[in-house]
């Protein structure tokens, strides 16, 4: 019985020594009465009662102390989400939305790369003949004409009543006055539109790569000629607009709808998730932003998927007349020349039916699905690297360590649970005793 105490006690001894290494905050005292009597613990009820022993220097302290000064950090993090989010959209996915208005426009393809599988070899192609910046073209024009609308919108806000954005308490008659708004952006831009969407799909082997001012040059001519077209076959831009803003507000109204029944329905299941945990966050700022971002995605997605042939109709009328040459995606090694008769959007979709059939206004219907694939992609990972990031600074454990060692504590009458640490301590002195 002597030797077992005297284990005991050399066994206390070692624990309080690794207290010391844990950077002198010590997590339980075991007090032994008796070998036959049951254990106890003393728990210090704090937010660090359980940590995992892992090694560090004693001076290393958190970035921050106060709760407040987390929960400000995880804010910056969450904002760092929605720009990579912002990025991606813009930047990064904008090679698939080269291919994607390549393949719209081709009315003679015989390839519809409807599914993604079919583009890898044609960018490998594209890649191999005209280097790897092939996919870039026209990304300056885009982010001009984006630019440009909302320096259009911000004008009309300022001499106007009219609300430049729309939230949940926004009146009826102030959301009627905000698509006023938007239906206004919508018609100046067309020619803008039109001049962007040319640079974007023409090849770069047969045509002379524009200036960085050549949208505004070419939308600015097409906007003089508002009522006669401009050359050829081209669609004069009154018989344009109609058709942009109605798909334009369209897709501006489906997307509200579904970002906010998406925000909701996650909104909804992380309460729900908290209150079966039993622990509400305090970061809302930071979780609310998060959740922006995937309903923004997600609406993003549903009304692209749902107007795609509608797009696909409007940028053939668009690029009607312009004598514009594009490459061919069937091999990815030739280009071929865009000569269409429209006269209009519904001699559009009869003649798209009528030869190409439905799936005609799907063409490249794969290369969005790419796009998709690659701003999820993103989005992750960059989640995953902010909240690495985030782990870090705040001197916690990684999850899946917290989750094996049950280091989320578990409060119940003021007491914590014990971690599976400290069962395999308890377990380890009833064999001794």
């Amino acid at each position: 019985m002597q030797c077992d105490m005297a284990g005991l006690e050399e066994y206390e001894r070692y624990l309080e020594d690794e207290e010391d290494q844990l950077d002198n905050i010590p997590r339980f005292h075991p007090t032994f009465k008796s070998p036959l009597e049951p254990q106890h613990y003393q728990f210090i009820n704090s937010e660090r009662d359980l940590t995992l022993p892992l090694t560090k220097h004693k001076n290393v302290q958190p970035i921050y102390e106060s709760p407040e000064e987390e929960i400000s950090l995880r804010k910056y993090l969450g904002a760092s989400v929605n720009l990579i989010s912002l990025i991606t959209e813009n930047l990064l996915c904008h090679p698939f939305l080269v291919l994607r208005r390549q393949s719209q426009v081709h009315h003679t393809s015989r390839k519809y790369h409807i599914v993604p599988l079919t583009l890898v070899p044609v960018i490998v192609h594209l890649h191999q003949r005209q280097g790897v910046t092939t996919l870039w073209k026209g990304i300056g024009s885009i982010l001009l004409v984006r630019g440009m609308t909302l320096a259009v919108e911000d004008v009309i806000s300022k001499f106007t009543p009219w609300p430049k954005e729309v939230n949940s308490k926004t009146t009826l008659k102030q959301f009627g006055q905000h698509l006023l708004l938007k239906c206004i952006s919508l018609a100046t831009i067309v020619p803008f539109y039109s001049a962007s969407l040319v640079e974007t799909v023409q090849s770069d082997i047969a045509s002379e790569k524009p200036g960085i001012f050549d949208v505004f040059r070419e939308g600015a001519s097409r906007l003089l000629s508002w009522s006669v077209p401009q050359k050829g076959r081209m669609l004069p831009i009154w018989a344009l607009v109609g058709p942009s803003i109605s798909l334009g507000i369209s897709k501006y109204i489906c997307q509200l709808f579904v970002r906010g029944i998406s925000t909701r329905i996650m909104c909804r299941r992380v309460t729900f998730f908290e209150e079966k945990r039993g622990a509400r966050t305090r970061d809302f700022a930071a979780q609310s932003q998060v959740i922006e971002v995937y309903s923004t995605m997600i609406s993003l997605m549903t009304t692209e998927i749902i107007f795609y042939p509608f797009e696909t109709i409007l940028h053939r009328i668009q690029l009607q007349g312009t004598r514009t040459i594009i490459d061919n995606l069937d091999s990815g090694y030739s280009v071929v020349p865009i000569l269409t008769s429209y006269e209009g959007v519904i001699d559009c979709y009869r003649q798209t039916i009528a030869t190409e059939g439905v799936a005609g206004l799907y063409k490249g219907f794969g290369a969005m699905l790419l796009q998709f694939a690659a701003h999820v992609a993103v989005i992750k990972l960059g989640k995953w690297i902010i909240t690495q990031i985030s782990e870090v600074m705040s001197n916690k454990p990684p999850p899946k360590v917290a989750e094996f060692y049950n280091l989320d504590a578990k409060t119940s009458g003021g007491s914590v649970s014990m971690s599976r640490s400290i069962s395999g301590i308890s377990s380890l002195s009833d064999e001794i005793s």
